[in-house]
């Protein structure tokens, strides 16, 4: 009974973010629904080069992974706090932490390359 109790509240949990874009949506009216009426709301302009585009895909995609590490760190504390002393369970967790530092360390060179070579791109460009 536990069991599908948790199975059931996990997933209610995840109804809130299946129903967030339509709350996000809500004050738009339906003559606005175009995606240009829409990107203009938001603050965009049509008037955006491939390499600011290129740019803000870069950061959204380096945003997620840091989203990912947090997940990682949280996860791996976990297990180091509920691993009791059992040094498998310290092992692994430690283990863990190690790699997801070495991924945020590989996530901020990749965002402090990207970034250079915008900015030379745009330079260029320019």
């Amino acid at each position: 009974m536990k069991h599908l109790l948790t199975r059931l509240g996990v997933r209610l949990s995840v109804l809130p973010v299946l129903l967030l874009p339509s709350v996000a949506f809500a004050q738009i009216s339906e003559a606005e629904t175009t995606l240009g009426a829409v990107g203009t709301e938001l603050g965009s302009s049509a008037d955006v080069g491939l390499e600011e585009l290129i740019a803000n895909g870069i950061n959204v995609l380096l945003g997620a992974l840091g989203i990912v590490f947090l997940i990682l760190v949280v996860y791996a504390g976990f297990l180091y706090l509920t691993s009791q002393g059992d040094p498998e369970k310290g092992k692994k967790a430690i283990k863990l932490l190690t790699q997801a530092v070495i991924g945020l360390v590989i996530i901020i060179a990749a965002y402090a390359i990207a970034s250079f070579v915008i900015g030379q791109l745009a330079t260029v460009v320019t």
